[in-house]
């Protein structure tokens, strides 16, 4: 990369002032001021309040404190809420348009009148039309100074405050100062669906039926839920077992559970069991009665059912505590998910089909499946209720899991076996539906009330525990310690004895002893809420029985040796016998639960003894063949059983377990320790506790994850105190931090796609952001006064961008060690005391910063990724610096920062410097977005001189205080450079500026990604300031916006890199400058085309100003270009206005016209587009079409494809070029859907167009501010006329656009104002600024508005009447105003000429109330004006009636010409219009003669003012073309005199008017195939291009001449005369051709008799 040497400016536009300072090329960084000493060495001048505020930084830094209070921090659209709706003629003309047209239909003028109609009818209408209210000010005579200070006044009322709240927000893309605030750690919740029983019925009903639910994946096998227990029993069904659950807790009625399934499969099955109370006989004779009996059959089997019943209630008495396998069925739950949509709730049918049974609709739902998990959205689905009518009775030795799995892939097969068999039948109706984000009355799993629970006394729904398919990475964040036991099967066979009807009866002892049972286990349904027993249900007569139950148990935090569960088996006895006891015990078994402080899960084969365990028994497994005990099957293991747990206590990790046991003892000192078999001492310590750190690589990543919290805690612990072992401090540091950057890498490196957009694991910033807080040593702690700062930083800064950053406990850490101390020294120590930290560590600070910066330097191309993130943590890290460590300090990082990544480092390659500039644009960002950035660059600090970094030049004897907002002469010039005083003391926005100017360099090497980088970073940074409420009062932004005075002769210097907006083609009510066609003119019907009347009212805005008319469109795109606008447009309106114009009284006239060029820029950028236009812009894909067009025309014409684009657009967005070790990221290159793509409501593109509407006003009002500004600053100034012309060009180019009736009333008092003070510059110099202004006023006369009728009228008149007190006439606006009206009339379809009428009528009544100028000649001459105005109007509403119709409306146009004889001003427009609308419809040979009528109507006039030898002599030039050009010779002295003022004043008078004027008729002759004809015109061409020596236009001529002639020459060769004979036959038959037969069409035409110009 090149150096960059330059100073700021280029030659042109900078001039070079003395100083007291080296210049300092701007590539390269100053050195800052010495912040602290700054603020030591100068006093604060302000008195307290808002800008006390800004000069100070606040002193509690280090304080944060959580208060609850009204977020600060508001969004765009809540600011945009309550803007005054602006009125546009836009809006407002197109809603009448409708009602105008239907008004002109019903208006009858005949042709046959004479055009120029009646003058006494014309004087009648206008007299009795109504005027509009007349302004009460505009005839009183006011001093100039008054009437600026009242414009002034009246321009500040009202205005919005905050111009980037209007504008659009900055993009979400660039914002990389934004730390997304991460989520809060909460407990992993996946899809969740709510399931609610609503009943369970069956054909016969005799006793009390129990359910379970629970979710199992079929493919995965695994259940992947608890169990939940429902109870749908009657009240009398439940009376059965009133002896047995005298209490039933309200937890365990609950009848809704919410499932949550973080994994969606297609194979999740919702499995229904179902049990009832123990009875004689085994599973299948139990459900008989159910498959046999039907409820219409219960006079037939009466006497069985109450046999039945009796039974029952029998069982149930005796037996109610043991329960046994009734029926199952399963729910596939991707079949509610896919076809619910199309199926009523209520429809019993499909309802029975949705439940799981097998009809021939599950095909198609097997072919869905096949889709995969896509389909498995679990979230969204329309709730359906269910009526499940099928169950399968429960087969004994079936029960096992394995064997659910199998019937559940059965179930999903077409000819499944479950078919075959006989269902029990029953209809349970339930409810699946997506679970509420906020469910009311909901219970945890274990039991908690979650909110809100606003009534205890309702059903609860329960929250039912997941048990994911796979690992989940989420850290525990609530207590949890949950138990799971699940009994799998016995094997009794080999037992002797009456074993048969078996049960386990499971418990969680404390102790030996029996009264050591604890209360942990939860209950089912209907029940206590937790019991110290549970038991198994009872197959019948069944020796080794499967079980399938899930014991739940909520076990003590603290668990000893002692805690194990215990197993006692029993034979039931389900038949009373006498002296038979119902329970036998015949086994015992027992877990351990610790064993070497662990706990002890996973699967277990346990032997069963047949007698009581001896004492002592549970420190041991029942392995142990303890002596003289008897068991079962010779101590083999016949009882198998599996324990899980859930939970936060215990990691079940062997390396996890041992690292905190280690930690603990070390914590607890309880030494020695035996861990297994090793004796943990004092002298061994050491040594175990770095082994043990370093085997925790071998942990399951899950297991670590979800201990993540505490397991960072105790290595911080360890890295900050060290712990002291015998008396020696033990340094485990180093394994510490070894051990901590091996799970960072694992977690980033495994779970890659949980990264926020600077790479950060969201686990980690979710630790560090709540979780994390540094171990302190104890103590009190001084609390602070809560200052107005700590408020502010709960959410960063006031934004509405959100840039605030994590929550500041990185950026003002509260934990710091501190020494309690008064507030006075405690102050003091903060902010003056600079050895805050030992020297030792601010060097291994500077160190450190200096070895990234390095390594960001020499890898920026290499591994792209780690760079960028690297770059953003250290920019961040500095950031919080600033709030923690001495500023001055941190500047100086900051500087060796860009000494090392700036542009003039010394890098080993720099092959890709545009990599290093979006690096350090980043960093900038990043830096600049500190809470406290504004206080920080010194806003109130004067620039001479700057404190000097050494202590020994400190500015203690300055003569006035440096925060003194007094402007001294000798500096302004200094605050709008980036001069080294600005840089230094201005450190933070002077780096930005610098990056802005350096990349906006035309010589730079700036790509298009680096424009829109650091044009967002200045955007985001002033929007931060809108919405900042510390900078609302206007002293304090002025201030504010002295950090960004340079950027106004930075976008100066941009001008002809910005986009042309003057070019574009929005829908307009004016006259463009180019060819773009008006809105309205689209169809064609408009009577005159822009272009020509905009050319024949001698328009200077017909050809751009120089500076624009040279830009090849800019280099900038249209977005970058209108953000880079707003942003100056902001420092213009709150920079302070003394400062403004001491600068600009200094800048040059080549300066002060760019910087018009520049506000002419900013009213076309920000010109209204209409709510159509943003209706059309809405239905668009893209909202940056400009930007696009190019690259979709590229695309549409085959010459770059799909993949050419994405490789470009991610070498165009990527800093890092095309270099092959690039990583692609999805984020760059894949073609996202556009963020703006819009579908918005009505009520949204109001509000749209209300915004955009208000910016467009408030815009415009900055650029008048700015204008009167400079009027101001040139009023003394000897080269005023070549500035003011400049200023009325802005003025009436914002006048031409869209703008609202606000703007508009304050554009015109300015404009009488400018004409007032400075009435030469328009009726003595420029005929073409009058010309220009006169068409102005007459199209806001004609306003659908009535207030901007009111402003333009009352202009007019002031002008005609400052034109007469001048000269005793006002003829040159008399001309430019009719002249102006003939050209206006036709422009637009929207034209209304009853407004105008209005208008002339205003005029005509403020003529008759001047009673200063009631005795001169002036009212009267008024009044010929207004009523000769008035015909022109007349005679345009009969042009509009027949639009329709072509021809009749060239007659209407010729007869207006004619009538027009004797002011050839008009006659040449109505010429032009005639050519115009003939070209339009393709008739060129007609239009080509209009064409040469105009140019021998220029030519009579040239002749008249001198005899010059190679002009033509008049009109009998043209002989030999039409003899009909001597209508044109009527124009004479005796009519006319040349030197009469306001006559033949437009640009066509001249010669270089007549040249354009031959040319194009030349052209239309080619066009129109009369090949001869061109010759006799460049007849009288070539003399004049000859005498000016224009060899390449004559070059260029006579090469058409030769086509031209060559043409005809092949034509007569072929004996093919066409139109070129028999316009030469007709021309020598008659000599001369009447006027009836001015032109011959030059094709054959049905209508040959009539011409259709109208010219006869």
């Amino acid at each position: 990369r090149k150096q960059v040497t330059r100073e700021y400016g280029s030659p042109q536009l900078s001039k070079k002032r003395p100083g007291l300072h080296q210049p300092v090329p701007l590539s390269d960084v100053v050195e800052p001021v010495d912040f602290e000493e700054f603020l030591s060495s100068h006093a604060l001048g302000a008195e307290p309040g808002p800008l006390r505020q800004l000069m100070e930084f606040p002193p509690d830094d280090l304080e944060l404190r959580l208060q609850e209070r009204e977020l600060v921090m508001v969004r765009l659209r809540e600011r945009q809420r309550g803007l005054v709706k602006q009125t546009f003629e836009l809006d407002v003309a197109s809603a009448d348009r409708h009602d105008d047209q239907d008004d002109i239909k019903r208006r009858s003028v005949s042709l046959d009148d004479t055009p120029r109609g009646s003058w006494a009818s014309s004087i009648f209408d206008l007299k009795n039309s109504s005027p509009d209210s007349l302004l009460p000010s505009v005839l009183e005579r006011t001093a100039a100074e008054d009437m600026d200070r009242r414009n002034t006044e009246a321009r500040q009322q009202g205005r919005h405050p905050d111009l980037m709240g209007l504008f659009t927000a900055p993009d979400e893309d660039e914002a990389v100062e934004r730390n997304s605030i991460p989520e809060v750690p909460k407990e992993q919740t996946g899809q969740r669906i709510l399931v609610k029983c609503l009943s369970l019925k069956f054909e016969i009903e005799i006793e009390p039926i129990f359910g379970t639910l629970a979710l199992y994946d079929a493919k995965e096998k695994k259940k992947i839920s608890e169990n939940f227990h429902f109870d749908l029993n009657s009240d009398q069904m439940k009376g059965l077992l009133r002896s047995h659950t005298p209490h039933m807790a309200i937890s365990t009625l609950a009848r809704s559970a919410i499932f949550s399934i973080t994994f969606p499969s297609p194979d999740i099955f919702l499995v229904i069991k179902l049990e009832k109370v123990l009875q004689q006989g085994d599973i299948g004779e139990c459900c008989e009665p159910y498959m046999v009996m039907k409820e219409s059959d219960s006079s037939k089997h009466k006497e069985k059912l109450e046999k039945l019943r009796a039974q029952a209630e029998q069982s149930c008495s005796r037996l109610g505590k043991f329960r046994m396998p009734f029926a199952w069925t399963a729910i596939h739950l991707l079949n509610i998910v896919s076809s619910v949509g199309g199926l009523d709730r209520a429809d019993s049918d499909s309802d029975s089909e949705r439940k799981g049974t097998w009809n021939e609709r599950k095909k198609k739902g097997l072919e869905r499946m096949s889709v995969g998990e896509e389909m498995c959205n679990f979230t969204s689905f329309r709730p359906a209720t269910l009526t499940v009518t099928n169950f399968f009775k429960q087969e004994g030795d079936r029960l096992s899991d394995e064997d659910l799995y199998k019937f559940l892939t059965d179930m999903r097969r077409p000819s499944s076996v479950l078919r075959r068999l006989r269902p029990v039948t029953a209809q349970l109706k339930i409810d699946i539906s997506p679970a509420p984000e906020v469910p009311h009355y909901c219970l945890s799993p274990e039991l908690l009330h979650v909110k809100p629970y606003p009534d205890l006394r309702v059903r609860p729904t329960k929250d039912v525990l997941e048990f994911p398919t796979r690992y989940v990475y989420t850290p525990y964040s609530t207590y949890r310690n949950l138990l799971y036991i699940y009994p799998q099967s016995l094997n009794f066979n080999s037992r002797q004895g009456s074993v048969r009807n078996i049960t386990v009866k499971v418990q969680f002892m404390a102790g030996e002893d029996p009264s050591q049972a604890m209360p942990v286990i939860f209950g089912k349904s209907s029940c206590a809420e937790f019991f110290k027993e549970a038991y198994t249900s009872v197959i019948y007569h069944n020796k080794s029985p499967e079980f399938y139950e899930e014991f739940k148990m909520k076990i003590p935090a603290n668990l000893t040796d002692n805690h194990h569960l215990l197993f006692t088996f029993y034979h039931i006895s389900c038949q009373a016998k006498q002296n038979t006891p119902l329970e036998t015990p015949v086994g015992y078994t027992w877990i351990p639960l610790m064993q070497h402080g662990r706990l002890r899960t996973g699967s277990f084969s346990l032997p069963v003894s047949v007698e009581k365990p001896p004492p002592s028994y549970s420190v041991l497994t029942p392995d142990v063949q303890l002596p003289g005990m008897k068991w079962v099957d010779n101590h083999k293991g016949v009882f198998n059983v599996e324990v899980t747990a859930a939970s936060s206590i215990h990691t079940q990790d062997p390396y996890l377990d041992k690292f905190f046991t280690l930690v603990y003892v070390l914590e607890e000192y309880s030494f020695p320790f035996r861990l297994k078999d090793v004796i943990i001492t004092e002298a061994n310590m050491e040594a175990e506790l770095k082994a043990s750190m370093s085997h925790l690589r071998g942990a399951l990543l899950d297991t670590c994850v979800r201990f993540l919290h505490q397991l960072l805690n105790k290595l911080i612990l360890l890295i900050v105190h060290p712990p002291i072992i015998a008396g020696q401090i033990v340094n485990l540091g180093r394994a510490a931090f070894e051990a901590m950057g091996l799970l960072v890498n694992q977690i980033h490196k495994n779970l890659e796609g949980n990264q926020d957009q600077h790479g950060r694991n969201n686990l980690l910033t979710s630790y560090i952001y709540y979780c994390f807080h540094l171990p302190t040593i104890g103590g009190p702690t001084y609390e602070m006064p809560i200052q107005y700062a700590t408020l502010s930083r709960a959410t960063g800064r006031p934004s509405s961008l959100q840039l605030s950053r994590s929550k500041s406990i990185s950026n003002s850490n509260p934990d710091l060690a501190t020494t309690p101390a008064s507030p006075d020294e405690e102050v003091q120590r903060i902010i003056g005391n600079k050895q805050r930290f030992p020297d030792r560590f601010v060097d291994d600070i500077a160190a450190l910063v200096c070895a990234i910066s390095a390594d960001i330097a020499s890898r920026y191309h290499k591994d792209v990724e780690m760079v960028e993130r690297l770059n953003s943590s250290l920019a961040f890290f500095l950031n919080d610096l600033l709030s923690l460590m001495d500023r001055g300090f941190v500047f100086n990082l900051i500087r060796s920062y860009y000494k090392q990544v700036g542009p003039l480092a010394r890098l080993p390659t720099t092959s890709n410097p545009s990599s290093l500039m979006a690096l350090r644009l980043d960093f900038m960002r990043i830096v600049c977005s500190h809470e406290h950035y504004v206080t920080l660059n010194l806003p109130c600090a004067s620039l001479s001189p700057p404190a000097s970094p050494s202590p020994s030049t400190s500015s203690t004897t300055s003569q006035s205080s440096a925060f003194s907002c007094q402007v001294q002469d000798q500096s302004v010039a200094g605050m709008f450079e980036l001069s080294v005083p600005f840089r230094q003391q201005h450190f933070l926005s002077g780096l930005l500026l610098s990056e802005l100017s350096l990349i906006l360099d035309p010589e730079g090497e700036g790509a298009f990604f680096l424009h829109k980088k650091a044009i967002s970073a200045l955007h985001s940074l002033l929007c931060s300031h809108d919405a900042d409420p510390r900078f609302t009062d206007p002293q304090v932004r002025s201030h504010v916006a002295k950090l960004y005075l340079p950027l106004v002769p930075v976008v100066m210097e941009t001008l002809p890199q910005l986009f042309d907006f003057t070019d574009t083609c929005l829908p307009r009510a004016r006259h463009a400058a180019t060819f773009p066609a008006d809105d309205s003119d689209m169809d064609g019907t408009s009577t005159i085309s822009q272009s020509v009347a905009m050319a024949i009212a001698g328009s200077p805005l017909a050809a751009t100003s120089s500076a624009q008319a040279g830009r090849p469109g800019g280099s900038l795109s249209a977005e970058c270009s209108r953000t880079l606008l707003a942003c100056l447009l902001w420092v213009l309106k709150n920079g302070d206005t003394a400062l403004l114009e001491h600068w600009l009284s200094d800048l040059s006239v080549l300066q002060t016209n760019r910087l018009l060029d520049l506000l002419h820029l900013c009213v076309a950028c920000f010109e209204y587009r209409g709510k159509k236009a943003l209706e059309r812009i809405n239905s668009l894909t893209f909202k940056k079409s400009q930007d696009m067009k190019a690259r979709l025309e590229e695309a549409i014409l085959g010459t770059i494809g799909a993949r050419q684009e994405m490789v470009r657009r991610c070498r165009e967005r990527s800093p890092f070029g095309s270099q092959e070790n690039v990583r692609w990221r999805k984020n760059v290159t894949h073609w996202r859907q556009p963020a703006d793509r819009v579908d918005k409501t009505k009520a949204e593109m109001e509000q749209e167009s209300v915004v955009d509407g208000n910016l467009s006003t408030e815009a415009s009002l900055i650029v008048l501010d700015t204008l009167e500004i400079i009027v101001k600053t040139v009023m003394m100034s000897e080269l005023k006329e070549s500035v003011l012309g400049g200023v009325l060009r802005v003025l009436l180019h914002s006048m031409a656009g869209n703008q609202s009736a606000l703007f508009l009333q304050h554009c015109f008092t300015t404009q009488r104002a400018l004409v007032f003070k400075f009435p030469e510059m328009l009726f003595e110099d420029d005929t073409e600024l009058c010309a220009d202004l006169c068409l102005r006023l007459l199209r806001h006369c004609s306003s659908s508005v009535g207030s901007v009728r009111s402003q333009a009228s009352a202009s007019l008149y002031l002008l005609m009447r400052q034109n007469f007190e001048i000269g005793n006439n006002f003829a040159r606006v008399k001309m430019q105003v009719t002249m102006s009206l003939s050209s206006l009339v036709g422009t637009s379809q929207n034209f209304n000429e009853e407004h105008l009428r209005r208008s002339l009528k205003t005029i005509l009544t403020y003529a008759e109330e001047d009673l200063e100028l009631r005795e001169t000649p002036f009212p009267d001459q008024v009044q010929d004006l207004v009523f000769n105005l008035h015909m022109i109007l007349t005679d345009t509403v009969k042009m509009k009636e027949h639009q329709q119709d072509p021809e009749m409306l060239i007659d209407l146009m010729y007869r207006i010409a004619k009538g027009y004889q004797n002011s050839p001003d008009l006659r040449l427009t109505w010429l032009q219009n005639m050519a115009a609308k003939h070209s339009e419809r393709g008739n060129h040979a007609e239009a080509a003669h209009c064409l040469v009528h105009s140019a021998a109507l220029v030519a009579e006039y040239l002749n008249m003012l001198e005899d010059t030898r190679y002009l033509p002599i008049g009109c009998v030039s043209f002989q030999s073309i039409s003899s009909n050009v001597l209508e044109e010779s009527a124009i004479s002295d005796d009519i006319l005199s040349p030197e009469e003022e306001g006559i033949c004043a437009g640009k066509f008078f001249t010669e270089s008017g007549l040249v354009g004027l031959l040319e194009q008729s030349a052209a239309s002759f080619n066009m129109a195939a009369m090949y001869e004809a061109i010759n006799e015109v460049y007849k009288i061409l070539l003399p004049i291009l000859e005498a000016n020596r224009d060899f390449k236009k004559l070059a260029v001529i006579h090469g058409k001449l030769q086509d031209a002639f060559n043409k005809v020459y092949n034509q007569v060769s072929k004996g093919c005369l066409g139109p070129i004979s028999a316009w030469a036959s007709m021309a020598a038959a008659s000599g001369t051709w009447t006027s009836r037969s001015l032109c011959t069409r030059s094709r054959p035409s049905p209508s040959w008799p009539r011409s259709p110009t109208g010219w006869r």
